[in-house]
């Protein structure tokens, strides 16, 4: 009962607080872990690990250097100019990695990450993303497990990216966005993975630019394909694929 009125007090409060700033985050905390921990609101003073049964399946960076390393991802955060999305996805990584606090560190990663996508589009802070993690525990815990292995956040963005995906389509009705011309072609040339210059050449297009502007640039605003490496997007290795909107359309 304390963790669910809890709960409610945060989201009450949700837009008075700034995603960059280390005392709203420390007061979010407080909040949430009210009456659970007796250090709610404050950085965790000793080691802990993330525990599946007797395996470890994370340990965290030493007590001494979390202020230091939130400092830093804060900082990274206000400075960015990675697109929200990808932004937060990040964010909620390196949050369960450094792991700042004795206890409520998955409640506080995802929470922050909603109020980072609501600042950027406000009707995200409805989204449930916490149900649906919540309902993927073992495959939210994996890609974490995954990010870390291969010192990549990759994987866990594209997890998050899904979960958000899952979350925003089960409010959502299933209508078909209207698509200009240039894109709807583009979509016909969308086969497996395809990256910019396969593209550009199926389509017959010189103009990087044009391509750029007219054809890939709304496709993606659109969600109607995504990146292979969300996290690079100008990385050589850049590939293109249809989402599950973008087959809707295509169809």
């Amino acid at each position: 009962m304390q963790e669910a009125r809890n709960a409610l007090a945060v989201y009450e409060q949700l837009q008075a607080w700034q995603p960059a700033s280390e005392q709203h985050l420390l007061d979010a905390h407080a909040l949430l872990m009210k009456g659970l921990i007796d250090d709610a609101g404050h950085y965790r003073q000793g080691g802990v690990g993330v525990m599946k049964g007797d395996q470890v399946l994370h340990m965290a960076p030493p007590a001494s250097r979390v202020s230091q390393l939130m400092r830093d991802l804060l900082h990274w955060l206000e400075i960015t100019d990675q697109p929200p999305l990808i932004a937060s996805c990040v964010f909620h990584y390196e949050f369960e990695f450094i792991h700042p606090f004795a206890d409520g560190n998955g409640r506080m990663g995802r929470l922050w990450q909603t109020l980072i996508l609501s600042r950027w589009q406000p009707l995200l802070a409805h989204v449930p993303v916490e149900s649906l993690v919540h309902a993927h525990q073992a495959e939210y815990y994996a890609a974490i497990n995954d990010s870390t292995q291969q010192a990549d956040s990759a994987p866990f963005i594209v997890f998050m990216l899904s979960m958000l995906r899952d979350a925003i389509l089960s409010i959502t009705p299933q209508v078909a966005p209207q698509v200009t011309p240039q894109v709807a072609e583009l979509l016909r040339h969308m086969v497996g993975e395809v990256s910019r210059e396969a593209l550009q050449a199926a389509l017959g297009l010189a103009d990087r630019k044009s391509f750029r502007e007219r054809y890939l640039r709304p496709a993606l605003d659109a969600g109607l394909i995504a990146m292979t490496r969300p996290d690079k997007p100008n990385s050589r290795l850049q590939c293109y694929y249809l989402t599950e909107l973008g087959k809707q359309v295509r169809r």
